[in-house]
């Protein structure tokens, strides 16, 4: 882990949700080398941010990506992939939720991963 970046206790659930620790070890390898990165505990999801800014999230349920709005439709039109639910039944513009069955194999995650990664680097650091 690089001097500076943040990270949390590995553990078997965020907020009492069980979370994929193969899936955690993933993203924070594909993640890790990138400078600016941090790790939070946001919205039942342990939370990817670069440079300040949410980029990808894993959740008891798969992988938050933050693809942002102008990649939303392309994404959800993909296998395996629902649009980000907050509470009260809140959608935001630019999220979605890539379940277990499209997250098989390494190619896959990095995939999504490198989205919501890129596009939180088109972010102004905060």
């Amino acid at each position: 882990m690089r001097s500076g970046q943040k990270s949390l206790p590995s553990r078997g659930t965020i907020g009492g949700m069980v979370r994929d620790e193969g899936l955690v070890t993933q993203v924070r390898e594909l993640v890790g080398a990138d400078p600016g990165v941090e790790e939070r505990r946001m919205f039942g999801s342990l939370i990817f941010m670069i440079d300040g800014n949410m980029a990808c999230g894993v959740r008891h349920d798969g992988l938050l990506v933050r693809v942002g709005r102008e990649a939303s439709e392309a994404a959800l039109a993909e296998p395996h992939v629902t649009p980000f639910e907050m509470g009260g039944g809140r959608r935001p513009a630019g999220w979605v939720v890539v379940d277990p069955g499209g997250l098989a194999g390494d190619a896959a995650v990095r995939d999504w991963v490198e989205r919501g990664v890129a596009y939180a680097r088109t972010l102004p650091a905060k």
